[in-house]
């Protein structure tokens, strides 16, 4: 049983399915601290030739709190159609424009306010589209003991879902232990994305944009390529 974990990111970059589609549960890890600035709730597309960020608004609140109990603002439908129509702008003369905008107006206008809850939902729907079945997971719904360590964390979730093997995006080479993983009964991996490169417009191209970037410009069956294009340390 091969186990994945990351926090809810919107409409994350290629390397987030990559790891979804290389296990068999992927866990949404929502119930720690949401950290302002960082790509829960934000991401980057292409507009004119230049990378331009976009940002899910939400409310303000006790910067303590989890993911989980963080909420869009009020009028978030309003603000996120304003996202909407910059991606419209930005893309309608992408080659799979017409395949994919009613995906993302349908996840961007979801009746949800809970931020974990919204993002998640765009992680499944994309899912769905890219025929993944990869079972999601909130960490939020594993009943676990409170751990003060993040590997002790992530080594118990890992436990609780009968994992053998453990798979970490790239960037938790420097936090986790080959060797204590492998004392508590789990082979630990890294994921790599290789050098992806695709046509966008007549633009050099540019890496690592939102997963809405490589929807626009490739076919279904190119993105599971694409998803295959990684490496294992």
């Amino acid at each position: 049983m091969k186990v994945g974990i990351m926090q809810p990111y919107l409409f994350p970059y290629l390397g987030y399915f990559q790891l979804i589609n290389a296990v068999d549960k992927f866990v949404v890890y929502d119930d720690v601290q949401y950290m302002k600035g960082g790509w829960i709730n934000r991401n980057r597309i292409l507009i004119n030739g230049s990378v331009n960020t976009f940002t899910l608004r939400i409310k303000k609140d006790d910067f303590r709190l989890n993911i989980n109990q963080r909420y869009l603002v009020e009028n978030y439908q309003y603000e996120n159609k304003k996202i909407l129509k910059s991606i419209e702008l930005a893309y309608k003369k992408a080659t799979y424009y017409d395949n994919v905008i009613g995906l993302i107006k349908d996840i961007l206008m979801y009746d949800e306010t809970n931020l974990s809850k919204f993002i998640t939902n765009s992680i499944i729907q994309i899912c769905k589209y890219l025929e993944l079945d990869t079972e999601i997971i909130l960490s939020s719904t594993i009943e676990k003991e409170h751990m003060d360590d993040a590997q002790d964390k992530v080594i118990q979730v890992n436990k609780l879902l009968d994992a053998d093997t453990y798979i970490n995006a790239i960037g938790g080479k420097e936090l986790y232990s080959k060797s204590i993983f492998k004392a508590n009964g789990l082979n630990l991996y890294f994921i790599k994305m290789n050098n992806v490169t695709y046509k966008q417009f007549n633009n050099e191209f540019i890496p690592c944009l939102s997963i809405i970037d490589v929807l626009m410009f490739n076919s279904k069956k190119s993105i599971k390529e694409l998803l295959n294009q990684y490496t294992l340390d």
